[in-house]
């Protein structure tokens, strides 16, 4: 068996990529960081760096255990946290969405927070394909995505649904297919996927939303509207997004002959059991999507 603190020697010289700055962080004199690296080589019959003077670059063996290891310091982490506390209501707890269900989300879970102060709340917003990745390699506890999840880490369930809609500046009282072609489209990173879904159902020229011009994009939920607002084109986003924009007037929200909605799942790593607190925010949330 791999002993687990040389495996944490190596894991943390890998990602912090200098011995010395290894050293203080394990608190530890740099000789013994370089006699659990040279220990570790031993163990597992094969060299792990190739050094370079001062500096050092991983073998295909070295990339190996890095990728392997790093995963299961994090669940040996989680195991030896969970074991020490196991509260449904206090403890760190990290959560990824996108923006659109982040701005209800979160919102529900500061609520929770102010009830439960022990409760620690990391929350970010990241498009679909980020959050799964993070979700596999155990980055964050919780992600919640707007489409099933692909990687073979990842488990899901569905919680609930969110209207898509199409908004465009408030002068356009019917957005036909020319006119939003003239118009232009708001990229954002989930827009691919939103248009795919609402205007496929909507307008029959539609094939792929590279047909239309590109003319602005932001990754930022609070200001993808802006252009909208300013006449710059026309976007399609989720419903909280829209109602959270600050300037209604200046937009118009269409609602389409073929209404869509997208799913929302929570999703978790299949391999990782979860804690008290994980469900305390999932039943939070779900409870939330119903009201």
């Amino acid at each position: 068996m791999i002993n687990p603190i040389w495996l944490n020697t190596f894991c943390t010289l890998v990602e912090i990529n200098h011995f010395t700055h290894t050293a203080e962080r394990l608190h530890m004199t740099q000789s013994g960081v370089s006699q659990h690296i040279k220990k570790l080589e031993q163990q597992v019959n094969c060299a792990l760096l190739e050094r370079h003077g001062k500096k050092f670059s991983l073998t295909v063996h070295g990339q190996n255990l890095y990728q392997k290891g790093s995963v299961l310091l994090k669940d040996w982490q989680f195991l030896e946290q969970q074991l020490i506390d196991d509260s449904p209501t206090s403890g760190l707890i990290k959560i990824q969405s996108p923006g659109s269900c982040g701005l209800q989300f979160y919102s529900l879970l500061l609520a929770l927070q102010t009830r439960h102060t022990g409760l620690i709340i990391d929350y970010r917003f990241a498009p679909n394909i980020r959050i799964e990745e993070a979700v596999a390699n155990h980055s964050v506890d919780i992600g919640f995505l707007t489409h099933a999840p692909s990687l073979i880490e990842v488990t899901s369930q569905k919680i609930g649904t969110e209207q898509l809609l199409l908004v465009t500046p408030s002068n356009i009282e019917t957005p036909k297919w020319q006119t939003l072609c003239n118009l232009g489209f708001i990229a954002h990173p989930d827009a691919k996927h939103h248009a795919q879904l609402l205007l496929s159902e909507n307008y029959p020229e539609f094939e792929h939303i590279d047909q239309i011009k590109q003319t602005g994009f932001s990754n930022q939920i609070s200001l993808i509207l802006e252009p909208v607002s300013l006449g710059l084109g026309f976007t399609v986003l989720p419903a909280n997004a829209v109602s959270a924009f600050n300037k209604p007037k200046l937009i118009k929200t269409h609602h389409l002959l073929n209404p869509i909605s997208e799913q929302i799942y929570v999703c978790y790593h299949r391999n990782r059991p979860l804690a008290k607190r994980m469900n305390t925010v999932i039943d939070l949330i779900k409870a939330g999507l119903n009201t």
